[in-house]
């Protein structure tokens, strides 16, 4: 029987942008995938999340962005787990969960460089195809020297570039944008750009002190 093929978008979405439904569609088009599961982090161990959206207003406005596109699909497998929570530990759930699944994981050209200091990167490879978005304006080469290295290193990783559109658009620029009451028109898909409006969301982040996710 066929597997099924499955990418995995993980993130704060603190908000989500046009940039990651780009890149999600993207993938589902790149590799022929058959869904796209969005999965908001709940307590990621690598960043302070900015508290002036909620839990509940970062699942509100992922599911708001996604609601159009049927290849797209929110999961709450992340937010149901206690403590931090880590990609091998959400991989060993879905592969036991969904044998007949192959995953595609999909991150960013920066955290493949620091992929090795991953919570058991090598379990990470053996459960999953990484996808690592690279810009239609930069050469994939770029990045191929460490693709190399890191499957040289993990024999069972399969790491492939995603060539994604040039748009630099990231979420702290987002809301650094509500904070200097600046339009973030055409950076955020119009229901969410709606849903910060109407609740208000950045407009009294913390200027100094905080590390902001992406």
């Amino acid at each position: 029987m066929k597997r099924k093929k499955i990418g995995i978008m993980g993130g704060t979405f603190n908000p989500i942008h046009n940039g990651h439904l780009v890149l999600g569609q993207t993938a589902y088009e790149q590799f022929k995938l058959d869904q796209i599961l969005f999965m908001p982090t709940k307590n990621p161990y690598y960043k302070k999340l900015n508290h002036t959206a909620t839990l509940e207003d970062r699942v509100n406005m992922v599911k708001l962005a996604i609601e159009a596109n049927d290849a797209f699909a929110f999961s709450d497998l992340e937010l149901l787990r206690e403590g931090n929570t880590y990609t091998v530990e959400t991989l060993k759930i879905l592969t036991r969960e969904n044998p007949d699944t192959e995953y595609y994981f999909i991150m960013g050209a920066d955290s493949l460089y620091h992929f090795e200091t991953w919570k058991d990167a090598a379990s990470i490879l053996k459960m999953a195809i990484l996808l690592v978005a690279a810009r239609d304006d930069v050469s994939s080469h770029a990045i191929e020297g460490q693709i190399e290295y890191l499957e040289n290193k993990y024999e069972e990783g399969n790491i492939q570039c995603l060539m994604t559109p040039n748009l630099e658009i990231s979420s702290n620029n987002i809301r650094k944008r509500c904070r200097e009451g600046k339009s973030i028109r055409y950076l955020v898909p119009d229901q969410v750009m709606k849903y910060i409006k109407d609740h208000g969301l950045y407009e009294n982040s913390c200027r100094e002190g905080e590390t902001f996710g992406v």
